[in-house]
């Protein structure tokens, strides 16, 4: 209960983070910057998130709330840059782009989805798009992998604990 009202509140404070803070500056190679230095802070997070959950008492559990906290503010950090592009280059979307526009097509580009009624026109906000597709691949396989492996490294090790011993045996007498 406790890990799904903490990834509850981790969810509504990346939220609000990107819905109330001043996103007004213009898109720059700073942004980018900025943009994977947080592609980097979320792999830092994973790796974090890995360590834990083998140490966990229910690993499964940890790794939905590693996901619940690493996914938004990935997704979150995409919508920022497609929002700060736009507002810099109005032309780089086949339409005007408002927080919750981007935030939609973040959505449709990591789901595959991709309705079209909003895609990248100029090279840069395709380099972007591509560059989340990417990071999606990565995310969704390379993450889910470790997340997984790590999962059934915390149940043996769980196992271990309770049984002493690799094999599933009794314990060894002291």
């Amino acid at each position: 209960m406790l890990t799904a009202v903490r990834s509850i509140l981790t969810l509504a404070a990346v939220l609000a983070a990107y819905y109330l803070l001043p996103l007004d500056s213009a898109f720059t190679a700073g942004t980018v910057a900025v943009l994977v230095g947080g592609m980097v802070l979320v792999a830092l997070i994973f790796a974090w998130q890995v360590r834990t959950i083998m140490r966990s008492a229910r690993p499964g559990l940890r790794a939905i709330a590693g996901v619940a906290t690493a996914l938004p503010f990935f997704v979150l950090l995409f919508a920022a840059t497609y929002y700060l592009l736009e507002r810099s280059a109005p032309e780089s979307f086949t339409e005007a782009m408002s927080r919750t526009d981007a935030l939609y097509f973040t959505m449709t580009v990591f789901s595959t989805v991709g309705f079209g009624d909003i895609t990248p026109r100029t090279e840069l906000a395709r380099l972007l798009t591509t560059g989340q597709m990417t990071a999606n691949f990565l995310l969704i396989g390379v993450a889910a992998r470790f997340l997984l492996g790590a999962v059934q490294e915390g149940r043996r090790l769980r196992s271990l604990e309770t049984t002493g011993d690799e094999h599933g045996g009794p314990p060894a007498p002291r």
